[in-house]
Formats: C-alpha cells, sequence, structure tokens
C-alpha cells in the first residue's frame, strides 16, 4: 500500500483543513477497524467499486464521496483487492458552514456527499482527473480556500480545544469561562460540533490522550492511565472500553503503525 500525507500551508486552506491523506494499492489484509479519532473527515473513493463498511451496528456502504462524522463507536471497513481513498479532515468547527449540516447531525453517520450537493459530483471527477496527489491536494486547497469564511474569536478558541490534545483537565465551568460562553451555550456549542455533551466531551478527549500515547510510547498502561488524567486504572479501562469496544491491552496488541487503525484477515 502506497501512503501520502499532507498538511495545507497557506493561511486560508489551514484554518479550514488540518491534513490532505491518500491510500491506493492492494492491502495485506481484509477488514480495517478504525476506532474513534476524533475528526471528521470527506473521502473521496477511487476504487471503482462501493466498499461496504459497519458502524454502530449498521451496514453502511462508502459511496464515492462521503463524510464521516464525530464517531464515538469503531467502523469496520471491509477492503476490497484494490482501493484509492483520498481523504480531507477538516476542522470541526467549520462543517456547518461548508456543508450545511452541523456535525452532530452526522456522528456515527456516513453520509452520501452527492445526495446532499451536486457539486460534490462534479468534485469527485475533477479529483479523478489529477494524476497525482499533489495535484488532487492542491485542487481541494483551491476549493476550500474559495469556500473560505472568517472565524470569530469564540469559534477559533471553541476549534483550538476540540482540535488539541491536552486540555484534558480543564473543568466545565473553567472552559466556558476561557471560551466567553455561558455552561448552557458552550454545551450547545459543543453538541452541535461532535454530538457529546460537554462533559463526555472532555472523557472522549482523556481517551483520545491514551490512544495517541499508546501508539507513540512504551509507557505501561498504568502510567498512560495517568498521564492521560484518568481518576485510575479502573476508570480508563471502562472508558476506553466504552469508545474503542476494546481494552486498552488489547488495543495495543492489535493496533497498526497507523493510529487508531486495526488491520485484521490476511489475504
Amino acid at each position: 500500500m502506497n501512503s501520502n500525507y499532507y498538511i495545507p500551508q497557506t493561511p486560508k486552506s489551514k484554518e479550514l483543513i488540518q491534513f490532505i491523506w491518500q491510500v491506493d494499492g492492494t492491502p495485506a489484509f481484509k477488514n480495517e477497524i478504525i476506532i474513534p479519532k476524533g475528526n471528521v473527515e470527506v473521502i473521496f473513493n477511487f476504487s471503482g467499486v462501493a466498499v461496504n463498511a459497519q458502524l454502530d451496528d449498521k451496514q453502511v456502504q462508502l459511496t464515492k464521496c462521503f463524510i464521516n462524522g464525530f464517531n464515538t463507536s469503531p467502523i469496520l471497513v471491509k477492503l476490497p483487492m484494490h482501493h484509492i481513498f483520498f481523504g480531507v479532515q477538516f476542522h470541526p468547527i467549520v462543517i456547518k458552514k461548508l456543508f450545511g449540516t452541523p456535525v452532530n447531525e452526522i456522528t456515527n453517520r456516513v453520509v452520501d456527499l452527492t445526495q446532499i450537493d451536486p457539486e460534490f459530483n462534479s468534485l469527485w471527477h475533477q479529483l479523478a482527473h489529477k494524476e497525482s496527489f499533489t495535484e488532487k491536494a492542491a485542487l481541494i486547497c483551491t476549493w476550500a480556500e474559495k469556500k473560505y469564511f472568517d472565524m470569530q474569536p469564540r469559534e477559533q478558541l471553541l476549534n483550538s480545544f476540540l482540535v488539541n490534545e491536552l486540555q484534558q483537565t480543564i473543568s466545565v465551568n473553567e472552559l466556558a469561562k476561557n471560551i466567553c460562553y455561558s455552561t448552557r451555550q458552550l454545551s450547545r456549542k459543543i453538541y452541535e460540533l461532535t454530538g457529546l455533551n460537554t462533559e463526555d466531551i472532555l472523557l472522549y478527549k482523556k481517551y483520545l490522550r491514551s490512544v495517541n500515547l499508546m501508539q507513540h510510547t512504551q509507557l505501561p498502561l498504568t502510567e498512560i492511565a495517568y498521564e492521560s488524567h484518568f481518576a485510575d486504572q479502573s476508570h480508563f479501562i471502562k472508558s476506553f472500553r466504552l469508545f474503542a469496544k476494546l481494552a486498552p491491552g488489547e488495543y495495543r496488541q492489535s493496533k497498526s503503525s497507523v493510529k487508531g487503525h486495526i488491520f485484521e484477515d490476511v489475504r
């Protein structure tokens, strides 16, 4: 499998897009499990076939252009013999303004963007005619910059909180005060951006921190629980299982070189 990765460089595209990626080739495995990673991605499928997947116990098809929301459950993808996926991870604050729908409406869902707006059918064809990943990335950045809008300071602060790996120990009241929202306003905003309430997003961020530490360090799980600010080991295991549907030790044993991804069933 070949993989490519690009971080936008211009100020406007950087405010809308976190990064762009592509994988292509024939995978050595039949199944890919993606545990929740705290992001919203638009993925263009150039494989030539609809790809079957399972999300939150529901069978779904990954069509040629789809958006996958801020998941709180793993997604199982049944990989075709050969596939090409081109993905764009957007900042959560921009989703409603770019796509006309708040993130909470696509949490744990896969939505066919070509059914929402015919523009994405045209965009898929434009990308398909680009020969290289670099050309595709440049096209997406140009498309995004045409959609550019100014974010308000409070929106920037809230987006920074959501994409920043840290800040798990902040209280709801402290977070609301820092962003200049009432706790009720903050809860409404976070729910719209993630599908989670404020308390749950703080727990979710602890979970995400633990995933990152397991991927990039050899720390024992007890230390990871401490560094991720869980109350104790039992709380860590229970919370991790809530989102990933497997225990931390199970994830560490089966994880791949790609954070949050597990590959199963060798071809």
